[in-house]
């Protein structure tokens, strides 16, 4: 006799599989939480060692050495590819936007802060009682060298192994 499935066996089944350890356990997910926390951290170490003077807001911002959204998306794609496999579809994905993320943080978003840098001097340059003498200057650490994103990049290799 067929066995006859209802929504209710469903629904017991599928909320008894997600147990609370399913994010503990998910590796590209910690890969790059770690990744960015760890990139996060060391921007204290490397404005240390520029310009040798300790910032604790540099965990919170973004720029500089070594570029954490570049470290996070490279540890996801590696990550993706250690537990899925090269030839998955979802390592294809995260590697394409692992390329997006880390082109876009040392040609678009390091031009932006250049420009910044620019018009922030043009700024203090101005006359007192110029209605724009007054303005906040923008955030000119915004992007990264390609340095600072190859940097990120091998950091990757690290830390989905250690997990």
């Amino acid at each position: 006799m067929a066995e006859v499935l209802t929504t209710a066996d469903v629904t017991a089944s599928t909320a008894s599989s997600l147990s609370p350890s399913v994010v503990p356990s998910n590796l590209p997910l910690i890969s790059a939480f770690l990744s960015f926390a760890l990139a996060q951290f060391l921007k204290i170490f490397t404005t240390w060692y520029k310009e040798r003077r300790w910032d604790s807001k540099r965990l919170l911002d973004s720029g500089g050495m070594p570029s954490s959204h570049s470290a996070t998306v490279s540890a996801l794609a590696v990550a993706i590819g250690f537990q899925e496999g090269t030839a998955s579809s979802a390592f294809a994905i995260a590697v394409i936007l692992a390329c997006i993320v880390m082109y876009d943080a040392s040609g678009v978003r390091l031009h932006a802060g250049r420009q910044a840098e620019l018009l922030n001097q043009i700024v203090c340059e101005l006359p007192q009682e110029h209605p724009l003498s007054s303005v906040r200057p923008l955030r000119d650490s915004l992007g990264h060298t390609p340095f600072q994103v190859w940097c990120a990049f091998s950091e990757l290799i690290v830390v989905p192994t250690l997990v």
